[in-house]
């Protein structure tokens, strides 16, 4: 499943809330972001739902949308994506060229360190 980058901030807004969104909360948490109408965040909704991406509970009044997918899952998806396209499946490259270009904290640097250390372990 490759998700849009307009997917992914539908599932941003229903991934804040476990309880799920009205259509009317969705559109006022998607608004400032993206601009949306009503009926543009209701297209969405409708047509994730039908790829599993977004449940529709219509027990409720008004119905209540929520996430089908897991963040985390959807995210090791991404990056494993972005590994093999980019940096042809290393690791290792994908760190280096992050470290060469962003400056690192001392606590970042003390975890990027222990994460290291439990991988020889």
């Amino acid at each position: 499943m490759k998700l849009s980058d307009k997917e992914w901030r539908v599932l941003e807004a229903l991934w804040t809330s476990p309880d799920g969104l009205a259509l009317g909360e969705a559109v006022e948490a998607l608004r400032p972001a993206t601009g949306w109408s009503r009926n543009t965040v209701l297209t969405y909704l409708t047509r994730m739902e039908a790829k599993g991406l977004v449940t529709i509970d219509k027990t409720q009044a008004p119905h209540r949308y929520r996430a089908a997918v897991d963040r985390e899952a959807c995210a090791a998806q991404e990056r494993r994506g972005l590994l093999d396209r980019v940096y042809q499946g290393s690791a290792g490259k994908l760190v280096a060229a992050f470290l060469k270009e962003e400056k690192l904290t001392a606590q970042e640097r003390e975890e990027l360190r222990k994460l290291l250390d439990d991988m020889e372990v």
